[in-house]
């Protein structure tokens, strides 16, 4: 993690991205800026989330999977603890992780496909109070059904795609293990998968987990 930029009047900027050559770049772009100032980098969610605590940013821009803990979950973590404004940078092009980084107040969501100049925009009207949604990716969540499982089934599929078992699961939830399993059965059953893993795979596809 390190430190860059005056902050001025200029929009403070954290980024966070485990591929160094990514996060050089994206820097590079928004330096380029005259309005943008980078304040902090970071290449895990730990680190990320230590750097916008620290630095108060105006925005924090943040690739989904990463080291440690993910770009959603740095993003729920900041949820009502900072005014800053979160843009997600990645290269899930599925409507059920555009959900969970609204779900996680996100206020934009770019494919790294995009034109660069693109996020240079982006980060000056998430700054103004606006949402930034990739243009394909909005138009097709819009058509798109609410998804099959609810918060506790994903919540529930997601601990046991990590190998936890019911028991596992129910101290980590506090629900009884019967409850687990009948959580996992809903799941297994909505997704029309064969198993708990087949099932975690299918949502896991779709951007549930």
């Amino acid at each position: 993690m390190s430190a860059t930029g005056q902050p001025g009047s200029r929009i403070r900027v954290v980024i966070a991205e485990d591929q160094v050559m990514v996060l050089d770049a994206l820097a590079a772009l928004l330096e380029m800026e005259g309005d943008i100032a980078v304040v902090a980098r970071a290449r895990d969610g730990k680190s990320a989330l230590e750097a916008v605590l620290a630095e108060k940013p105006d925005v924090f821009i943040t690739d989904i999977e990463m080291p440690g803990m993910s770009g959603l979950e740095v993003a729920a973590q900041l949820k009502g603890r900072l005014p800053v404004r979160v843009v997600i940078v990645t290269t899930f092009a599925r409507t059920g992780y555009l959900r969970r980084a609204l779900e996680a107040g996100a206020a934009g969501y770019l494919l790294k496909d995009r034109p660069a100049r693109e996020l240079a925009d982006a980060v000056r009207r998430v700054h103004q109070g606006l949402r930034v949604i990739d243009p394909e990716l909005a138009a097709e969540a819009w058509g798109e059904s609410d998804p099959l499982l609810t918060d506790r089934e994903r919540e529930v599929l997601r601990l046991a795609a990590e190998g936890m078992t019911s028991g596992a699961i129910g101290e980590a939830l506090r629900l009884s293990e019967g409850t687990v399993r009948n959580y996992l059965s809903a799941a297994i059953s909505k997704l029309g998968a064969r198993n708990r893993v087949d099932a975690a795979r299918i949502a896991r596809g779709k951007g549930w987990l």
